[in-house]
Order: structure tokens, then C-alpha cells, then sequence
């Protein structure tokens, strides 16, 4: 497999990872994102954070 084919793989992986995030995240119960301290509008962040590093 070529480096673009490895990157690309990587990438969709990544783009997966970060939709299950953003899913898992807003599918928590508010009062358990209150006590970790997570608001509805900070999810993408914390998401793309958690996957991506940055």
C-alpha cells in the first residue's frame, strides 16, 4: 500500500474516531457532563482534542 493510501486510511480512521467521540460525549447524561465539567458547545473541541491532539 502506498503513503497516500496509508495516510487516507488514517485519516477516515481518525474522521470515525471523532464522530464516535462527539456521539459518545453527547450521549451522556447532563448532570454527568456538569460534573466533568462539560458544556454542550465545548463537545467538538473535546472531541477534536481527544482524537487529534490538538
Amino acid at each position: 500500500m502506498s503513503l497516500s493510501h496509508t495516510k487516507l486510511l488514517e485519516e477516515i480512521r481518525n474522521y470515525a474516531a471523532y464522530r464516535r467521540t462527539l456521539r459518545e460525549l453527547r450521549a451522556l447524561p447532563v448532570d454527568t457532563r456538569l460534573d466533568l465539567d462539560i458544556y454542550s458547545d465545548e463537545i467538538p473541541e473535546i472531541a477534536q482534542k481527544a482524537v487529534y491532539g490538538h
